[in-house]
């Protein structure tokens, strides 16, 4: 069946359960505690850090990448595995990936230096880049009607948007009741799991046959990679350095060929139809916006209650419960606002609440309190996080045909990585330029400030490139069309 574009509405919820609806159901909720698994994992050592380097040596310099080699080949890997899964089939890639995965996390739990730990975690990224972008794909495919699609995709965006936040909390969990080694050990049996049970409960979609795009695969894979491993490396080298500028310049360079390759191909690793959209262009950047905007929570915030407010690790994960609780509970209504009020709108009123969370953050000082200076800001942004990540991927994935649906899931989330990197990035340098030796706070108000620029700019793009076109608003008048069916 060819995808079609369809508003959600009151009246095309259905009343009956279709006779798959249990199998079906079993089987996302299968992929989700997988994608669960790829997300949380880019936290989940954040809390062990300090341990980590009692226990291998890292030194300050080195125990960064600990967190940016999961970061450097998951972002840099998921176009390429998105078209694998497009070709090879999506169940079996995200069968593989996950596998890697899970061995990559047992060999991580087992190092006994930080060579080897640094290894185990890019094994990890090239796993998940291999499994990530078939899981949206394959939560379209299980779903039996539309309304269990846009359940699914609000679930999707509640785990991929609070999995970090959720990291931090079972990672200072592990920490402090066992050691820092079971922040990666519990990845082994979470992932024999889904390998055991996802073919009883999730369908493979079809091959379809074709010569492979390698040099797009080498262009995409090698630029993408260049892109994050100058942005990583900006707070430690500076934004005009060597380091940084020709790490830009390289990647630059392999896009700008793989753009020529793309449109010459005919089987293009990226169809260029997909960023020739001007709404699904304008979501890929709401994404990336509101991403970069998070990192300073992640970054910022922990640190604060540790530091400012000598939280432990157990302590500051529980810290981050309104982030992950208010974008659970949003999961639960957007299905349905979405039909009411549309992608673009709920995407406006997301991106200003975010706005209004960092700007409260930006007042913290050494005096203030938990409840009284970040419980508030926390639960707006968890809140606002939640409304705007289920439109965002509905526009992102609408309309895209079946053997597309892989690229289309990796590109969205190589724009999550990207936009993760340049939050880190940006978020980092601006709070260091103002930062104090010995003291935390100060630099704190610049940095939360940026976060709330990303946000407004986030809303300014809704705003305005998703606004619809008057020659086409038959078409794009709201409710806005989210996709229908990929199966």
């Amino acid at each position: 069946m060819s995808p079609s574009l369809t508003t959600t509405s009151p009246s095309t919820t259905p009343t009956e359960l279709p006779p798959n609806a249990g199998r079906a159901a079993t089987g996302i909720a299968i992929v989700l505690v997988a994608q669960l698994m790829l997300v949380l994992d880019a936290t989940v050592v954040n809390v062990a850090l300090p341990r980590i380097d009692t226990d291998l040596g890292f030194g300050p310099a080195s125990l960064s990448w600990v967190l940016n080699a999961y970061t450097l080949t998951f972002g840099g890997l998921l176009l390429l595995g998105g078209r694998l899964g497009d070709v090879r089939g999506r169940l079996r890639l995200f069968e593989i990936g996950l596998a890697l995965f899970t061995l990559a996390s047992a060999l991580g739990g087992l190092a006994q230096t930080p060579g080897q730990l640094v290894a185990a975690r890019a094994l990890q990224g090239v796993g998940a880049a291999m499994a990530a972008p078939s899981v949206l794909a394959l939560l379209t495919t299980s779903a039996p009607d539309e309304a269990a699609r846009n359940r699914a995709f609000a679930l999707f965006g509640a785990v991929s948007s609070g999995g970090a936040s959720i990291g931090l909390l079972l990672g200072g969990l592990l920490t402090d009741v066992g050691s820092w080694r079971w922040t990666l050990f519990i990845n082994v049996p979470l992932g024999i799991a889904v390998l055991l049970l996802a073919r009883r409960f999730v369908d493979e979609t079809p091959r379809r046959p074709g010569k492979f795009d390698l040099v797009g695969a080498a262009t995409a894979t090698l630029g993408a990679v260049s892109i994050v491993w100058a942005l990583i490396g900006t707070p430690e080298h500076g934004w005009t350095s060597p380091r940084t500028l020709a790490g830009f310049a390289i990647g630059l360079a392999l896009l700008a060929v793989l753009a020529r390759t793309e449109v010459r191909h005919p089987h293009p690793l990226v169809q260029p139809h997909l960023v020739r959209n001007r709404r699904r262009v304008g979501a890929l950047a709401v994404m990336a916006l509101v991403i970069g905007a998070n990192l300073s929570m992640f970054f910022l915030v922990v640190q604060y209650v540790q530091r400012v407010l000598g939280f432990g690790p157990l302590a500051s994960g529980f810290a981050f419960l309104p982030f992950s609780l208010g974008i659970f509970a949003m999961s639960r209504v957007t299905p349905w606002l979405i039909g009411r009020l549309g992608p673009r709108t709920m995407m406006m009123i997301g991106t200003a609440s975010m706005v209004v969370g960092y700007a409260w953050l930006s007042g913290i000082g050494t005096t203030d309190t938990y409840l009284g200076a970040v419980f508030g800001p926390m639960l707006i942004a968890g809140l606002a996080t939640g409304f705007v990540f289920m439109p965002i991927t509905a526009t992102v994935l609408g309309g895209v045909e079946p053997e597309h649906a892989g690229s289309a899931s990796g590109l969205l989330q190589t724009t999550q990585q990207l936009g993760s990197a340049v939050g880190v990035a940006a978020i980092v340098s601006v709070y260091a330029a103002g930062a104090v030796p010995g003291e935390f706070v100060p630099g704190v108000r610049a940095a939360f400030l940026t976060s709330a620029a990303f946000a407004a700019v986030a809303f300014l793009v809704a705003t305005f490139v998703l606004r619809p076109q008057r020659k086409t608003a038959v078409a794009e008048v709201e409710p806005e069309p989210v996709l229908a069916d990929a199966a």
